[in-house]
This record gives C-alpha cells, sequence and structure tokens, in this order.
C-alpha cells in the first residue's frame, strides 16, 4: 500500500513513519510513505497556498494551482488513478467497516486542509471521498491523515505481528473489545479472572464473547443498534440486558 500526502507541514510525518508498527512497516516495505510540500509547487515569488476568499469573510482559502499541480506530480507518473481522500470536517465520519474497505487499495492519496478550507474547484476536480475523523475541527488535515493511515496500515497483511489482532480489536465486528489482563495474576488485592487462568480455551472464548457485549452494552449501547449481531449474540444481549437491569444501583 502506498500512501502520498498532499501537506504544507511534510516535517509532521517525518517521524510519524519511523517508529512502532507503522515504521517497521515502512522498513519491512509493506506500506510507503511519502509527503509531498504543496508549498514546492506554487508558482507565486513567496511560495504562498492561501489566499482571501471570494465574497468577503473571515480566514484564508487554500488556492488551487499548488494543490493541483502537487497531486499532478504524483498523478503523472502513474498508468492508473490513485484514490484521493480529501481529510475534512464535511465528510463521512470514519469508521472501522470503511477502513477495511480502503485497505484493499493499492495507492491513496491524502489532502491535508489548512485554514478555513481549501478551493471548492479542488473537491470538483481531484477529490473521490472526503472522511471525517469526528464532529469536530481541527487546524489542518495532518492529524486526521495519520490516524488514517494507521487504521488503514493495520489491516494491511503483514503490518501487525499477529495477523488476527486486527480481528479482535474494538469495532471490527461492531462491538467493543472484551478486557485484557497481564502478569502479575494479584496485585494490591485485585485479581485477573480465574477463567483466563483456566487454560479452558472455549470458555475463555465464550467469556470473552459475553465481556464484549456487556462492555458495548454499558459503555457505547449506540453501537448495538448498528452491529452486524448472529443469533447466538442476540441471545447473550437479552440475558446481558437482564443481568445488567437486575443490578442494584
Amino acid at each position: 500500500m502506498r500512501f502520498d500526502i498532499l501537506t504544507i507541514f511534510p516535517e509532521i510525518f517525518e517521524m510519524f513513519s519511523k517508529h512502532s508498527i507503522i515504521g517497521r512497516a515502512v522498513a519491512n516495505n509493506i506500506i510507503e510513505i511519502n509527503a509531498v510540500n504543496i508549498r514546492d509547487y506554487s508558482t507565486d515569488k513567496h511560495h504562498s497556498t492561501d489566499d482571501y476568499t471570494y465574497g468577503g469573510g473571515s480566514g484564508m482559502v487554500m488556492t488551487i494551482q499548488p494543490v493541483i499541480d502537487s497531486y499532478k506530480s504524483i498523478a503523472s507518473q502513474l498508468e492508473y488513478k490513485p484514490k484521493l481522500i480529501y481529510l475534512s470536517p464535511q465528510g463521512r465520519v470514519l469508521t472501522q467497516k470503511m477502513a477495511t474497505k480502503l485497505a484493499t487499495e493499492k495507492h491513496i492519496v491524502l489532502l491535508c486542509g489548512h485554514y478555513e478550507g481549501i478551493d471548492e474547484r479542488i473537491i470538483d476536480s481531484i477529490v473521490d471521498e472526503e472522511i471525517s475523523i469526528g464532529d469536530y475541527v481541527l487546524t489542518g488535515g495532518e492529524l486526521p491523515a495519520m490516524i488514517l493511515i494507521d487504521c488503514i496500515s493495520r489491516l494491511i497483511s503483514g503490518v501487525l505481528g499477529d495477523e488476527t489482532s486486527a480481528n479482535d480489536e474494538s469495532h471490527s465486528d461492531g462491538f467493543l473489545e472484551y478486557p485484557h489482563y497481564t502478569r502479575p495474576a494479584e496485585y494490591m488485592g485485585m485479581k485477573v479472572p480465574e477463567i483466563l487462568l483456566s487454560g479452558h480455551h472455549a470458555k475463555i472464548e465464550k467469556w470473552r464473547r459475553k465481556q464484549s457485549i456487556i462492555r458495548t452494552i454499558k459503555k457505547r449501547p449506540d453501537l448495538i443498534e448498528i452491529a452486524n449481531i448472529n443469533e447466538i449474540k442476540k441471545i447473550y444481549i437479552s440475558e446481558i440486558i437482564k443481568e445488567i437491569t437486575a443490578e442494584p444501583l
């Protein structure tokens, strides 16, 4: 998977692409991350990338020419059109399902906006999709771009050490992940659940499924409405709801 980022702050991505899971994936040539400086393509003598908005109003808008030309510097070398995503608070909110679909792409270009946004003609001409990381506004698209790269990369074969890890994580099947424990088995009177020390894998798996549902009901009940619920989990959910509602306040 290749990621190209169109940004006016390319240096932000240098550390990001060299450490932890992402850094290992880059070093192993599983993913490629390339930050393109939009300023390098500005024809303005000051290398400006923004200007006042037509019609008046506060703030500046990123201009069309350097953005389009920075994108062309990538596209002109390809025999295909990469998927171009604009990180925008007006886009669809990122979900695990969306990330799973995007992980099947071979090349994604991420456009990081700044100021009040970008010239609408950029969206009309080269943007394939707008994606938001949440219903709030940030100063630029660089942080959302990193989040998107991290989220997608985890789903690419070879990036995680354990290939099953991504399948067990929160939101992978619409439910939150079950709780985790590690050594010591007891600390200041707090004990690891006995079932996890039993070595009985079938019972452990059943316990984890139940805990996953309990967590979702307690922390994110809204996910129950949109989760892909099979018949077994429907039974668990009805039983767990009865248990929770029967608990004393």
